[in-house]
């Protein structure tokens, strides 16, 4: 019985097959029961995930409501950020005035985290081809932050994104971080084994290390806790 735990329904492409693992293993300690709820994207293109933000997701928040969820958390970094800072705005108040629950968003989650840091010149690192990387980054810039550096993988097949390993997304990093000067670096994409990274980057570089689906948890957990 989970009475005393708030419900939780996560978004993820159908295809993502990292942040619900994610979410179960590092967020075990958290006071809520999850339900995931899968949408179809075709690739990891801006295209394909305009169609996914505009026929998908409608039709699963309207699934959603039936289960009367305490949090609503949309998880796909690089579909929230193709509208820029405003609309991932727009899909915080779509969710919440579709379900009737709270909302979280991984642009809304990454921003905050930022913050919390403070101003200084962040390394933006993707999985993904150039239009979408590009696109994570401007919402990283219009928010008021300097880029020391960006650079994608250039992957647009959501399961070869899940089956890089989280050696390689280290030194993928590491290669491309050689000279560069940073506060803070951002691994963006929640289809990404970049949770289980963190330590080893943050070890190497001696700085600041977040990723889409650490700063959404935590994003999480502060809304179902306050």
């Amino acid at each position: 019985m989970h009475s005393n735990r708030s419900h939780l329904a996560l978004i993820v492409p159908a295809s993502n097959t990292v942040m619900e693992p994610d979410f179960h293993g590092k967020g075990t300690d958290f006071p809520w029961t999850v339900s995931t709820w899968r949408i179809f994207l075709e690739s990891v293109t801006k295209e394909a995930e305009i169609r996914m933000l505009e026929e998908e997701l409608p039709r699963c928040l309207a699934q959603i409501t039936t289960t009367e969820p305490d949090l609503v958390v949309f998880g796909c970094t690089s579909a929230g950020s193709l509208g820029g800072l405003d609309s991932d705005r727009k899909m915080i108040d779509n969710i919440r005035a579709s379900t009737g629950a709270r909302a979280v968003t991984v642009i809304s989650a990454m921003l905050a985290e930022l913050g919390v840091i403070g101003p200084g010149r962040v390394a933006v690192f993707t999985p993904y081809a150039e239009e979408l990387t590009s696109s994570v980054t401007r919402c990283v810039t219009k928010a008021g932050f300097k880029i020391a550096c960006t650079q994608g993988m250039g992957l647009i097949d959501n399961g070869d994104i899940g089956r890089v390993t989280p050696d390689q997304i280290t030194n993928f990093v590491r290669e491309k971080m050689a000279g560069i000067s940073a506060d803070c670096v951002f691994l963006s994409c929640t289809n990404w084994r970049a949770i289980e990274a963190i330590d080893s980057l943050r070890s190497a570089l001696g700085i600041p290390v977040l990723s889409s689906n650490q700063v959404t948890l935590k994003a999480s957990r502060r809304e179902v806790s306050s």
